[in-house]
Parts: structure tokens; C-alpha cells; sequence
């Protein structure tokens, strides 16, 4: 009896061992955190660096050779259109009275003539305007009556707003022009005085500002003599700013105007917003850090919040930004960590069952956390997220639903 119940421990010894063994090579389940992929928004941006800058900066020359005046403007100092901001006296030439007469004539023909100019410019800004905004109130009745996609509206009002900012330049480019015009004819006079004896008694010519604002840069610091041209201050509003943007040419062929534009990383204790009103036609070669050249582009962005928002902000200031080169509402979307590449094609893990199935798939387009499927997943699939080596076509699975991914553009995407 004894035998036989050693002979049966023995017996089953040896087949839980055999059963041990046969067990450590069955393979077991992979562990995966799955996403369900599906519809939703697609936003793709790209990251460029640029600086802020006065839209309308006007620069104050001397008109004619001569002696001015220290400028008791400093940078930042607010000044108003009309302000005399320096005098200048001009140089009398005693051999050259004729041909300084003919210059001085000369002055005002280009004064007048650049004044006819500005008008015409007023002229077309006003035109424009008002056909920018006819088409806004054609696209509000369009969209009051579901007729109209929101986009056509966002572009109809920045060329509104667009149209409102080319109508100011053009008004205050005509009162440049107008002061322009004034002190060549008072240079006029001050020949014909000197050509009659009365140099001493003749004041000098005051230099105004052409436009409200503020002094941005003082280029002359101290008086003395010029020449004719030379730069001596230069005005605009530091409220009015415009943002430059440094993208490469291959992300810069793919935003268009009214985009919307982030600025981060100001300097403030908030995100800016902004849109684009151009991109510049012609791109310039630069040296990147790592000594590599790039084509690259400047975009041109407007705030689109008050002025209170970046009062701190100047002429000139560094600024972070992304730019929205696709806005797609609804598309099949995957979170980036579930893609890898399969040979010379996108792939992810699907599960089915208790296993795993491999999906080749197209893409379109792509963000930093979802990418656009084109084809080869269905929707509502669930995809395995960060697939590592151990899982294979047909392999046994147990899955995991994670979290779902969010968007970092909204604070709870789908």
C-alpha cells in the first residue's frame, strides 16, 4: 500500500512538473492600455519665434541741409500731430543762392506731389472699406440664415478690420505729406529772406510730428549740422503693434490669412490672440544655430484683444507663438502614441478579443498629440497605446482602457 502512494506522489510530482515546464512556454497575454480612435476636431499648429512692431512708424528728416536743434524728446515721450519736435535753421548758401532755389522749388513739387498721392490712397482705402464691409453684412445674413460656414464670416471681418487700419495709415500718411508740403514752403521763404538780406531776422523751419503717438527712437541725439534727409526722430503708437513671424517655407506655404495665432511665452501671466493678416511673397536665406541654411518667411499677425491686455508690450519685443496651419472639425483621429512604423508604412495594434491585430493605415494630417486617419482603421476601433516589442500579429492581449487623450487646445477635447 505504501508503495503505491509513493508511487502516486511520484506520478504527480513528475506531471506538475511537466505541466510547470509546459506552462512557462505558453505565451501569456500582453498587458496594453488601449484608446478608442474616433471623429472629432484636428487643430495642427506650428511653433515659430518673431517680435512685436509698431504698425505705422513715421520717420521726421530734414528736408534740406541746415542746423537743428537738440531734440528734447526722449524715447517714450507722447507727442501730438502737429507738435514742433525740432527747428531747423537752414544753411545759407552764398555762391548757390540759384541752384538752392531751384532745389527748395524742387522740394515742393515732390511735397505736393506726395500729398496728391496720399489723397488718392484715402480715396481707394475708402473704397475698399466700404466693399469689405458689404460683404460682412452679406455673410451675417448668410449666416443668420445657416447659408454661411463661420470661416467665410472670420475672413469677411478681418478684411473689415483690415480695411479700418489702411484707411487710418492713409489719412495719417496724408497729414505727413501736408507737413512735408508746409516745410518745404517755408524753406522757400526763408532763400527768398536770405536772398534779401534779412537771414537774421528769418525764424527757422519747425519739424512736427506727422501723427499722434509716441517717440520711439531719438536717431539724432544732439544738434549741429545735418544734411539733407537725415533722420532725426521717429514716431509711432506703441499700442498699435503687429507681430512678425519667422516660419520656415514649408510650414509657411500652408497658412493663410485669418488663421489664428497663440503668442505665448511674452513675458505676461497670459496667452495672447492673434490672426494673420499676411504672408510676405518672398522668403530670404538664414543660418540656422546648427549652421544649416533655411528658407524662411516672415507672417504678419494683428492682436486680436485690446490693447489693455499687452500693455507692457513694445516695438520690438521677442515673442513665442503657434500658428494654426489646419483646423479640421470632424476626421478619424488616433493619438500619436499608437502609431509606429511597419516597414515604409504607418501601423498600429488593434484589439479584437482576447488579441491583438496589426492595421496598416494612411494619415493626413498631424498635431503634437492626434493624427488624421485617411484609411485602414474603422471608427471606434480600439488602438493599443505605446505598442512595445513583445507584441506581435494574432498575439494573446489583455487590455487596458487608459485615459483619454486630450487636446492641448481645449481644455476637454473628445
Amino acid at each position: 500500500m505504501n508503495t503505491w502512494i509513493k508511487r502516486s506522489l511520484w506520478i504527480a510530482a513528475s506531471l506538475a512538473a511537466v505541466g510547470g515546464v509546459v506552462y512557462s512556454y505558453v505565451p501569456k497575454p500582453v498587458r496594453v492600455e488601449t484608446e478608442v480612435a474616433g471623429r472629432g476636431p484636428l487643430v495642427v499648429q506650428v511653433e515659430a519665434e518673431g517680435q512685436t512692431r509698431v504698425k505705422r512708424r513715421y520717420t521726421v528728416t530734414a528736408p534740406l541741409a541746415g542746423v537743428v536743434s537738440r531734440p528734447e524728446q526722449r524715447p517714450g515721450d507722447a507727442v501730438k500731430a502737429g507738435d514742433a519736435l525740432v527747428t531747423l535753421h537752414p544753411i545759407d548758401p552764398p555762391l548757390l543762392d540759384a541752384r538752392a532755389r531751384a532745389q527748395a522749388d524742387a522740394q515742393i513739387k515732390v511735397a505736393a506731389a506726395a500729398r496728391a498721392q496720399a489723397d488718392a490712397q484715402v480715396d481707394v482705402a475708402r473704397t475698399s472699406l466700404a466693399f469689405a464691409q458689404t460683404s460682412l453684412d452679406r455673410q451675417k445674413a448668410l449666416a443668420l440664415s445657416g447659408s454661411s460656414m463661420a470661416a467665410d464670416l472670420d475672413a469677411a471681418d478681418l478684411k473689415v478690420r483690415t480695411g479700418e487700419e489702411q484707411l487710418a495709415a492713409a489719412r495719417m500718411g496724408v497729414q505727413a505729406a501736408r507737413f512735408q508740403e508746409e516745410a518745404a514752403r517755408a524753406l522757400v521763404q526763408r532763400l527768398d529772406a536770405t536772398h534779401d538780406g534779412a537771414s537774421a531776422q528769418t525764424p527757422g523751419v519747425a519739424l512736427r510730428s506727422p501723427a499722434d503717438g509716441r517717440v520711439l527712437r531719438v536717431l539724432h541725439q544732439d544738434g549741429g549740422v545735418v544734411q539733407a534727409g537725415t533722420a532725426i526722430l521717429e514716431i509711432g503708437d506703441p499700442a498699435d503693434l503687429e507681430i512678425v513671424l519667422d516660419l520656415l517655407s514649408t510650414d509657411a506655404v500652408n497658412v493663410r490669412p485669418g488663421a489664428g495665432v497663440t503668442v505665448e511665452r511674452w513675458g505676461g501671466p497670459r496667452l495672447l490672440a492673434a490672426a494673420v493678416r499676411n504672408v510676405e511673397p518672398a522668403g530670404s536665406t538664414k543660418v540656422s544655430a546648427l549652421g544649416i541654411e533655411e528658407q524662411r518667411v516672415n507672417v504678419i499677425a494683428d492682436f486680436t484683444e485690446p490693447p489693455a491686455t499687452r500693455a507692457s508690450l513694445g516695438d520690438g519685443y521677442r515673442v513665442e507663438a503657434r500658428v494654426v496651419v489646419a483646423d479640421l472639425h470632424d476626421v478619424l483621429r488616433v493619438p500619436l502614441a499608437a502609431l509606429f512604423r511597419s516597414g515604409d508604412d504607418w501601423a498600429v495594434f488593434t484589439v479584437a478579443g482576447p488579441k491583438a491585430a496589426l492595421a496598416r493605415v494612411t494619415l493626413g494630417q498631424r498635431s503634437d498629440r492626434w493624427a488624421e486617419v485617411l484609411s485602414g482603421l474603422a471608427d471606434g476601433a480600439p488602438v493599443v497605446l505605446h505598442p512595445g516589442d513583445r507584441l506581435r500579429d494574432g498575439g494573446a492581449v489583455q487590455a487596458r482602457a487608459s485615459a483619454p487623450t486630450r487636446d492641448p487646445q481645449s481644455p476637454a477635447s473628445p
